[in-house]
């Protein structure tokens, strides 16, 4: 499989870009989705001066390999929100983010939810509201293999 690094330095002006494109939304509240949009949302967070950065979990991936079972857990209570950013490293095949949005929807009827993602598939079965790149290769994030060495 060909893979395509991503690193610090393209990241930082990536986020800087994500950020002016979601100007127009105005979201007054960024949601993380874990562990992808962890550092995404992190850089969002302090670039808009804000403290409203949540995140939720989901599992639909070990690795590089698809699972059979999606597993989104730790929902925050976003009842004050009123316009939410949903934040990903990815849209690979949509099936996760398609989830995280029906749930978020179901939950909080009243709060308009927008989902940016660094990189997307065109085979998606949902495309982000906001994206800067196609992905043709699999990713690897600086932040999955630039691991720090556990202390012993």
């Amino acid at each position: 499989m060909e893979k395509y690094y991503y690193g610090y330095e393209e990241f930082v002006g990536d986020a800087g870009a994500l950020v002016h494109k979601i100007k127009d939304f105005d979201p007054d509240t960024l949601l993380a989705v874990a562990r992808g949009g962890l550092t995404l949302g992190h850089f969002m967070a302090q670039a808009m001066d804000t403290r409203r950065l949540f995140a939720l979990n989901s599992i639909h991936y070990d690795k590089e390999k698809k699972l059979d079972t999606l597993h989104v857990f730790n929902i925050p209570d976003l009842e004050t929100a009123r316009r939410v950013l949903i934040v990903d490293d990815i849209i690979d095949s949509g099936e996760t983010l398609r989830e995280v949005l029906r749930l978020l929807k179901e939950r909080f009827p009243h709060t308009e939810f927008k989902l940016a993602t660094i990189f997307y598939k065109p085979t998606a079965v949902i495309e982000a509201d906001y994206t800067l790149k196609k992905a043709h290769e699999w990713i690897d994030f600086f932040w999955e293999v630039d691991l720090i060495e556990p202390r012993k």
